[in-house]
């Protein structure tokens, strides 16, 4: 077993090994979806499924950093990124837009990075209740793949950090549309202190991304695995890793949340060059800080994979502006940046 170090090694690992293994998964869980018993909650369960299956596979390229136990890195991926999707779906068709039905979902992210926890309702604050156990099984599965951890309590209070930004991210940003700015930048203000120069709004977009997450717990099936690199994989992930990652699917995202009025934390950018000036710096944070990790070239490819990936989407061809800065960017990412870019292009053809 072997992390890849090239666009070409990295490419073959993912779809030989990493997407077979997330697609097996998936079935497994979208069998669950189906029998669920209240209608909606089967719906925007198995929407979640078929709509998002590429934030599982992305994801799970993480898996291999655990190396010999990729497979169970990959189980946990799946499952906690699923449980994500699904409440993502749940909150944007929410009618009640109740901050307290919010918290109540996402403290299922927070039990699945738990060794055991208590069943919960997590649908106490809302009309739509009966999902034969769907939600509590996911959160079970995340949990029994923690338990073979090797270090799972030197990652445990980054994962709980890291989540307790995503969860706070999700209740802020659904809630009605006049209190979600001023909620979100209050939000940053009682963080702001602790963070290197950042706008409201690109904190939020850090605080979107389970990439950390999935980063630390590969890693944590390595013995041998220090705080210091806990530390190291906290403060490159977030905020630079997981920013680019958030404000790359805004910014193709633009015209579609325009015209369904929704948060897009790009439009709060002045030009497209201030647009281009700030994701330089969040590329240039993010290739400086992985590069004091181990396996630094698998995460400058992540880096640059994410760049490809999303800048070769479809949606980029419909937007004339987002074309021009699209360019820009693969060309601030480099070669492998290109390589992506024009592999997920053929791709797609």
């Amino acid at each position: 077993m072997y992390i890849p170090v090239s666009p070409w090694g990295l490419m073959s690992e993912t779809y030989f090994k990493v997407f077979p293994a997330v697609r097996n998964y998936l079935n497994h869980w979208k069998i669950q979806a189906q029998q669920i018993p209240n209608l909606e909650l089967r719906k925007q369960a198995c929407a979640s499924i078929e709509d998002k299956q590429f934030h599982c596979e992305g994801g799970s390229i993480y898996g291999l950093l655990a190396m010999s136990h990729w497979q169970e890195a990959v189980e946990f991926i799946v499952a906690y990124q699923t449980i994500s999707d699904y409440l993502d779906n749940l909150c944007d068709r929410s009618n009640s837009l109740d901050p307290k039905d919010f918290r109540a979902l996402h403290e299922s992210m927070v039990h699945a990075l738990m060794l055991d926890s208590q069943d919960t309702n997590y649908y106490w604050a809302r009309d739509d209740q009966a999902d034969g156990g769907y939600l509590q099984k996911l959160v079970r599965t995340c949990q029994l793949v923690l338990r073979k951890v090797s270090n799972y309590s030197k990652i445990a209070p980054t994962l709980h950090e890291l989540a307790n930004y995503y969860c706070d991210l999700q209740v802020h940003k659904h809630v009605k549309l006049d209190e979600r700015v001023p909620r979100l930048k209050t939000w940053f203000c009682s963080h702001q202190e602790n963070l290197p120069p950042l706008r409201w709004y690109e904190f939020s977009a850090c605080a979107g991304s389970t990439l950390g997450i999935f980063c630390l717990v590969a890693y944590a099936f390595d013995r041998n695995l220090s705080d210091e690199l806990t530390l190291q994989v906290k403060n490159s992930y977030f905020p630079w890793v997981q920013g680019l990652h958030i404000l790359l699917d805004y910014l193709i995202d633009q015209e579609e949340d325009r015209i369904n009025g929704d948060l897009n934390f790009c439009f709060y950018y002045k030009n497209n060059d201030e647009i281009v000036e700030r994701f330089e710096y969040f590329i240039k944070n993010a290739m400086r800080s992985v590069s004091q990790l181990p396996h630094t070239r698998f995460h400058q490819l992540i880096n640059q994979a994410l760049l490809g990936v999303y800048l070769s989407n479809k949606k980029v061809k419909k937007q004339q502006e987002v074309q021009n800065i699209a360019k820009q960017l693969i060309h601030l990412g480099g070669n492998p940046a290109s390589f992506f870019f024009r592999s997920r292009l053929l791709m797609s053809h």
